[in-house]
């Protein structure tokens, strides 16, 4: 029974309850004797009489008693009345490490700040022949002066300094009984064997690994599939998760976890000492972080929705030209647009500390813009301003915003040298820009002609040259028009735009991604891309363009997999990313990770074709033969002349012995190419799967020579294996200077 404030128990007169756990309740309380506030635990009504329970808590009592340690929580007394079990601690003003994991992301800094105080709180526990046994982010404190307080050592076991346990009844726990939280349990302490110091060592490494990718290293659906996860899985690798964190780090943590005891740190000091000096190389990566949302148009013209995005796309990019700011893509961060959420929620599904936010109104030559900077954490206001110009005065207003943000984040930015002069040909680009993004045949088509009317007005815009170069590019790749025709457009695009401003990486990706699946030069292919990759900051695209259409055909399929990872450090929410990533592990033969990460896409964007595409072609290599069949047509459903979804779609139906669905679907794919381009892969596909070689070599060929990107990717696609030692097959990849996968 909860008890209200004014209470007395004992000395102590409850104030109000604090939180309620598996043990009991925990109150803020007042202690009359020596006017000061303590926290007051008391054993839950069920376990009063459960005389394990209240063996249990008096032990806590008694663990902790023993300890004086600046990062352990002080146990003042502990005592009997009104018919339970109390236990007297100090009050700590703070939050626990959950409650702050749950609101955003640490810095790699953060963590290993706090990471250096629960090991020293652990080394003094263990000092003293204690093991806490229960080490999860809810027994953790953070104080309001920033430091670390260990709670809750309910579980507590004393054990002897050589690591073997004391068999003393009242601390020994019966064999095979399981006590703690699953997802931070040791594999001995998951199994119900006996335990010593190592087991917190394990615990402190699945903390470690939670403060510094966001999410648990151990995860099932249930109970139990949390447990079968900590004994027969590994985590994913931090690295992969966020490319950032130093690998000398990741290794410390990866060692924490290790399976068997004998294999991890042996000691709690010496997980101190390892990590020691790992907040000197952190704390350089750490940096601030700002997501810019779209600007909201308050113009009567709704289509003037361009420009506020634009106004917002510009701030947003001035600002990745700062090296110590990690700013969210616009992909990311724009797609909130229109949902209901709060700001913290943005925050933490970004992984940012800051938020900018604004609106634009615009009337004839006269805007009025406002921003304001957002702290996610509280929503505090770091930052605000309103702007009343003429709409000249749009490039002065970015750069007055840029650098009132650089000023609030304490650190530098260097404005542009040129901004754009003509404002007509930048509304035009602001609109390519806008059309582009929204990914379709007739969005891309309204792109284009608005990148050509700023080039019109203003034909020295290298922007604008470069965004005609992604457009011809795009619609290539999308075989929506042969690459063979779309691709020395894109190239004279590209080549145009670096005549202007010889840093576009968006033109120096777009020349390799022609080098490598148009020329077949891969070696050319490899510079281009090194070079875009190198002027900072990298575009999440040009990543995914690096990793698309250069490391998957040369079968760096690793590399493809990590460069994805980076790209979603900066663009955490990008559809393109996304899948992206799906179709690199399906390329890799990691199967099971593509089909968790392209479900996971599907669940954050069921309306975008491509995710639901990977999903299939990776659900079929695991046998999930109805499943893929269902994604594929939906990725068809959503983007019905995508062929290549065809081809894999008929090949599932005669895998699942429906021949006649399959041949009526490459019947209708062959009536639409009688007046529309199909990309001839999709041909290749069905025949590979149906074992008709000649009409498969046929299509191979044919998509050679239209240079389909597909094509050079052939090394990974499963159903073309059986084909690898035919010298047809090794005359494809030679003639396309590639080499056969083992």
């Amino acid at each position: 029974m909860a008890l209200p404030a004014g209470v007395q128990v004992g000395p102590y007169e409850i104030v109000a309850a604090l939180g309620s756990g598996g043990m009991g309740v925990v109150y803020k309380g007042w202690d009359t004797r020596l006017n000061r506030f303590i926290a007051l635990k008391t054993l839950s009504g069920d376990g009063v009489g459960q005389p394990e329970d209240r063996r249990r808590f008096l032990r806590e009592a008694q663990a902790a008693s023993q300890l004086n340690h600046p990062n352990i929580i002080t146990i003042h007394e502990s005592l009997e009345d009104r018919g339970g079990c109390f236990l007297v601690m100090e009050y700590v003003d703070g939050r626990t490490l959950e409650s702050v994991l749950a609101n955003r992301t640490l810095t790699i800094a953060e963590a290993l700040h706090y990471a250096g105080q629960i090991t020293d709180g652990l080394a003094a526990a263990h000092s003293a022949g204690i093991v806490h046994r229960d080490l999860k982010p809810a027994n953790i404190m953070i104080t309001e002066d920033n430091r670390v307080k260990l709670l809750d050592f309910g579980l507590a076991r004393f054990v002897d300094h050589t690591n073997t346990l004391e068999t003393n009844g009242a601390t020994q726990t019966t064999q095979g009984t399981i006590l703690g939280t699953a997802p931070y349990m040791s594999p001995e302490q998951a199994q119900g064997r006996d335990l010593d110091t190592r087991s917190d060592i394990f615990s402190f490494g699945a903390v470690l690994y939670e403060m510094l990718s966001g999410r648990r290293a151990f995860r099932g659906e249930s109970w139990v599939g949390t447990l079968a996860a900590i004994l027969k899985t590994e985590p994913v690798p931090l690295r992969e998760l966020r490319p950032m964190i130093p690998a000398a780090l990741e290794r410390q943590v990866m060692l924490c976890l290790r399976k068997a005891p004998q294999e991890r740190f042996q000691k709690m000091t010496e997980v101190r000492a390892a990590l020691a000096d790992m907040p000197r190389e952190s704390a350089k990566t750490a940096k601030p972080s700002i997501a810019v949302l779209p600007f909201a148009n308050l113009s009567a013209d709704k289509e003037n929705e361009y420009f506020s995005d634009g106004l917002a796309e510009e701030v947003l990019n001035a600002l990745t030209k700062i090296p110590e700011l990690r700013v969210i893509a616009r992909a990311s961060a724009f797609a909130f647009r229109g949902q209901d959420h709060d700001l913290r929620t943005i925050g933490q599904r970004l992984k940012v500390e800051t938020i900018l936010e604004g609106s634009v109104r615009r009337a004839g030559n006269r805007i009025r813009i406002t921003a304001q900077l957002i702290k996610v954490d509280d929503e505090s206001h770091l930052w605000a301003e309103r702007y009343d110009r003429e709409l000249t005065d749009v490039f002065a207003i970015q750069d007055d915003i840029a650098q009132e943000i650089a000023a609030a984040l304490e650190v530098k930015l260097t404005l542009r040298d040129t901004p754009p002069t003509n404002i007509e040909a930048y509304q035009g680009y602001l609109k390519g820009i806008y059309w582009y993004q929204r990914y379709t045949a007739q969005s891309l088509a309204l792109a284009k002609e608005s990148f050509e009317q700023a080039l019109a007005l203003d034909p020295t815009y290298a922007q604008a040259h470069a965004g005609l170069a992604v457009f011809y590019s795009s619609i290539g790749a999308l075989s929506i028009q042969r690459m063979s025709d779309v691709g020395p457009l894109a190239k004279a695009a590209a080549e145009k735009a670096l005549a202007l401003d010889a840093d576009l990486s968006e033109a120096h990706s777009v020349l390799g991604l022609l080098a490598g699946v148009v020329q077949y030069d891969w070696k050319a292919a490899g510079v281009h891309f090194q070079t875009a990759i190198a002027i900072e900051p990298v575009p999440a695209l040009v990543r995914s363009r690096y990793a698309l259409y250069f490391l998957l055909p040369v079968g760096r399929y690793e590399e493809a997999v990590a460069q994805y990872f980076r790209a979603l450090e900066t663009d955490p929410l990008s559809m393109m990313v996304l899948f992206g990533l799906s179709f690199a592990l399906y390329c890799g033969r990691r199967y099971k990770e593509a089909v968790e990460h392209a479900a996971e896409a599907v669940n954050l964007y069921p309306d975008y074709w491509p995710v639901h595409f990977a999903l299939g072609v990776a659900q079929s290599q695991l046998g999930a033969i109805p499943e893929a069949i269902a994604s594929l047509e939906t990725s068809l459903r959503l983007s019905p002349t995508f062929a290549l979804a065809t081809g894999y779609l008929a090949a599932l139906y005669a895998r699942s012995s429906d021949v006649d669905r399959a041949e009526c679907l490459m019947l209708e794919l062959a009536e639409r190419r009688q007046s529309s381009y199909v990309a001839s892969s999709a041909f290749a596909i069905y025949y590979a799967a149906m074992r008709q070689d000649v009409q498969m070599f046929e299509a191979l060929n044919a998509a050679r020579e239209e240079r389909e990107p597909v094509l050079t990717r052939i090394n990974a696609e499963p159903y073309f294996w059986p084909y690898r030692t035919d010298p047809r097959y090794r005359a494809l990849l030679a003639s396309m200077q590639l080499e056969a996968r083992a």
